[in-house]
C-alpha cells in the first residue's frame, strides 16, 4: 500500500467472540475515531457497516479480523463483499500489546491493537479470501485437526493399557499377541475373564472398546480426508511416503495457495526460511523458530520420508550432495525441507504431479 492510500484509509480493527464482536476504527495517525460492540448475527453486521460508512467521511475502510478458532467466519464473509478484509495474527496484537507501557488486556484494547497492527503492516497482512478451495482446505484442515487430537487420545489409552495389562496378567499379556493393540486383540481383552479384580477388569475391557471405537473414527475421518482431497484434485498425496494425513496437514494449513506469491513466502509463512542475522562484513543465517510450526513439522516429515529407505534416490543424493559441501546433516535436511516447500508450491499452483528433486 502507498503512502497516499495508506494516508486516506481507515483501519477497523475487530475483535472477536463467541457472541460479540467489537470494533474499533482509527485515522491513518493513530487517533481513535470510534467504538463499537455488535452480536454475531446479520442485523449486527449490517449495523457496524452504517456505523462505518456514516463515520468514515473521505476515508476508504480496511477491516482486520484477530480470528483464533473460527468465531468471526460469518463476519469475515458479510464483510469482504463490500471491503478489503486482512486476517491479522494475534501474535502480531500481542506482540504490540507487551510492547506498550501499560500492558493492559481488554475487549477495546485488543480491537485498538488490530487496528494498530494494521496500520503499521498492512502490506505484510494475507487478505481473508472466500473460494472454494479456502473452504475446501478449511474442512480438510478441521477434519486432520479431529484426527490429530483422537489420535493423542488413542496414545494415552494404550499407555494406560500397558499398565492394567501388566496389573492382571503380568508381563505375560506380550506372549499372546504380537500388538496388544489390534482389533483382534482388543476384541480378545473385551472377552476374556481373568481371575482378578472386578473394578480392574471392568476399567481394562473399558478403554479397550473405546480403543476399537477409536479406531472405527480415525479410519472414518481418513476416508473423508481422502474423498476432500480427490474432490480438490490435490497431487501432493502422489509425493513418495506423503499419504494422506500429511497432506491434509499440509493443505490445510496452507489453504489457498494464490494467497503466496512465490515459494518463499511460502517458506517464509512455514518458518523454513532462514533468518539473517548479519553484521558489517558478516553474513550469518540461523534456523527461523518462527512461522506456523504445525505446517513446518508437516514439511519437515514430508523430507524425512524422501531420504528414508522407502524414499526416492534423487532426494537421498541431494541430501549427499549438502553434506559433501560441509553442511551437517540436520542442515541438510534444513535444506531438503526448504526444497520440498518449493515442490509443494508447484503442485498446488499447477495441479501438477510429484517430480523428485534434483541434484
Amino acid at each position: 500500500m502507498s503512502t497516499c492510500v495508506r494516508s486516506q484509509a481507515l483501519f477497523v480493527g475487530i475483535d472477536v467472540h463467541k457472541e460479540t464482536h467489537t470494533a474499533v476504527g482509527i485515522s491513518p495517525f493513530g487517533e481513535k475515531l470510534f467504538e463499537i460492540t455488535v452480536g454475531n448475527y446479520p442485523k449486527d453486521f449490517k449495523a457496524l457497516s452504517e456505523k462505518v460508512e456514516s463515520l468514515k467521511g473521505s476515508l476508504s475502510p480496511y477491516f482486520g479480523l484477530e480470528d483464533c478458532h473460527g468465531y468471526g467466519e460469518r463476519l469475515a464473509e458479510y464483510l469482504v463483499a463490500k471491503y478489503p478484509v486482512m486476517n491479522v495474527p494475534p501474535v502480531m496484537v500481542d506482540r504490540s500489546r507487551r510492547n506498550a507501557t501499560h500492558p493492559e488486556k481488554s475487549d477495546s484494547l485488543d480491537a485498538y491493537g488490530v487496528a494498530k497492527v494494521m496500520m503499521q503492516s498492512i502490506d505484510a497482512l494475507p487478505p481473508y479470501t472466500v473460494t472454494e478451495e479456502t473452504k475446501r482446505a478449511k474442512q480438510i484442515k478441521e477434519i486432520s485437526t479431529d484426527r490429530e487430537y483422537l489420535v493423542k487420545e488413542r496414545t494415552r489409552l494404550k499407555n494406560q493399557l500397558h499398565i492394567l495389562f501388566y496389573r492382571i496378567w503380568n508381563t505375560g499379556y506380550q506372549t499372546k499377541f504380537t500388538n496388544p493393540f489390534a482389533l483382534k486383540a482388543l476384541r480378545y481383552w473385551i472377552k476374556t475373564k481373568p481371575s482378578c479384580d472386578g473394578f480392574l477388569l471392568r476399567a481394562m475391557k473399558r478403554k479397550a472398546r473405546r480403543l476399537i471405537e477409536l479406531h472405527r473414527e480415525i479410519t472414518e475421518l481418513e476416508k473423508d480426508m481422502k474423498t476432500l482431497l480427490e474432490q480438490g484434485k490435490y497431487t501432493i498425496q502422489t509425493a513418495s511416503g506423503c499419504g494422506v494425513v500429511l497432506s491434509s496437514q499440509i493443505i490445510g494449513e496452507i489453504g489457498d495457495i494464490n494467497r503466496f506469491h512465490s515459494p518463499s513466502a511460502l517458506a517464509k509463512y512455514a518458518g523454513c526460511a532462514p533468518r539473517e542475522c548479519s553484521s558489517g562484513k558478516t553474513k550469518r543465517y540461523r534456523k527461523n523458530r518462527g512461522g506456523n510450526r504445525r505446517l513446518n513439522s508437516a514439511f519437515h516429515g514430508m523430507a524425512l520420508t524422501q531420504i528414508s529407505m522407502t524414499g526416492n534416490d534423487s532426494a537421498k543424493k541431494y541430501f549427499a550432495k549438502k553434506i559433501s559441501e560441509g553442511k551437517s546433516k540436520p542442515q541438510a535436511l534444513v535444506c531438503l525441507r526448504r526444497h520440498m516447500v518449493n515442490i509443494v508450491w508447484m503442485m498446488l499452483k499447477h495441479k501438477t504431479v510429484y517430480r523428485c528433486p534434483q541434484e
